[in-house]
């Protein structure tokens, strides 16, 4: 029996993951890049669609939300994370086991801005090096015409 209910507020639609995964994995075609997994999460942290290639490793659809993850959580890119975290692995490791393996703290998780440069959400991708990984999830995230958040401090 259907009932009404009260819906909560989307800031990233499905419309607009799905257009930031199809142009992030275009990309790595026309890079003739390994097979890459690309997720996207809303600004809770929470999955609004991914993509796994054929071929693709069985732990990067994890490996991909948590350079989202990290990226949400710091507010920041997860490269950013990584640079701002080098020498401090007791930190790591402790953000790492509070976030139950949320949090990998190098390049391919960037921040989704909307025109305000607030933050609606991430997107991480896992399959190549770290860098390739992150220069897809850039071209995905222009490609939906939405902002890119790597480093405020550099903004």
């Amino acid at each position: 029996m259907a009932f009404d209910v009260f819906r909560r507020r989307t800031h990233l639609p499905l419309q607009q993951a799905r257009q930031i995964i199809t142009a992030a994995l275009a990309e790595a075609r026309r890079e003739e890049l390994q097979p890459l997994t690309v997720v996207v999460l809303d600004d809770g942290g929470h999955l609004v669609s991914a993509d796994v290639e054929d071929g693709s490793g069985t732990l990067r659809l994890q490996i991909a939300q948590g350079k989202a993850g990290a990226a949400l959580g710091f507010g920041v890119s997860s490269s950013t994370v990584g640079e701002r975290t080098q020498g401090r692995e007791a930190f790591v490791t402790g953000v790492a086991t509070a976030s139950q393996g949320r949090f990998v703290p190098i390049p391919g998780g960037v921040l989704v801005l909307d025109e305000n440069r607030e933050i609606i959400g991430a997107v991480g991708a896992s399959g190549d090096s770290p860098g390739n990984d992150q220069a897809c999830v850039l071209a995905g995230i222009e490609a939906a015409g939405l902002g890119a958040g790597l480093d405020a401090a550099e903004d």
